[in-house]
């Protein structure tokens, strides 16, 4: 069963395959975009964070991705994991929301041009209606980006964080992907 980061990576890897400025990584004084989405998740470990990248995230199924990443966080937290999967990542996905966290600003996993921080999911009331006022309790998360300003620019980076808003706002745009 897909994972609230399962759902994440997946439609990031569609916002990134929108914007791929974000989908890059600084070889030395070289920026190098990436075509393929290979996703980070930092997991916690007794040896420290560790980050096992699931590769080529556009190209499978949600339900791929949540069984690749489900072997890969096990092997991480088993001291299995090899070294080969714990690098070539082109985007990290962080999430400290099971400690109550609503937000942070997380570190960028370095050559990589930007990482996505993830809140807990919480309970608030929002408005659904301007005219009428209406509100009602809808669920809501706090997502961070922290990006790299010597790859890309506030704007770019920006208009992707809108592009993963309005993909968690309304899954059926990228579910069939």
């Amino acid at each position: 069963m897909p994972t609230y980061n399962d759902l994440l990576a997946k439609l990031v890897a569609v916002a990134l395959g929108e914007h791929p400025a974000l989908n890059a990584s600084l070889s030395g004084e070289t920026i190098v975009q990436h075509s393929a989405v290979h996703i980070g998740i930092a997991v916690e470990t007794e040896r420290g964070l560790l980050v096992p990248v699931v590769q080529d995230v556009c190209t499978r199924s949600l339900q791929q991705l949540a069984v690749e990443s489900a072997r890969l966080i096990e092997q991480t937290r088993a001291g299995t994991i090899s070294p080969d999967h714990l690098h070539g990542g082109t985007f990290t996905i962080t999430n400290l929301g099971m400690y109550d966290i609503d937000a942070f600003t997380p570190i960028i996993n370095l050559p990589e041009c930007a990482i996505l921080g993830v809140g807990r999911i919480v309970s608030k009331v929002v408005v659904v209606n301007e005219a009428s006022e209406a509100t009602a309790v809808r669920k809501m998360v706090a997502l961070s980006l922290t990006f790299d300003h010597r790859l890309v620019d506030g704007a770019p980076a920006a208009r992707f964080l809108k592009r993963v808003k309005q993909l968690v706002e309304h899954p059926y745009l990228w579910l069939t992907q």
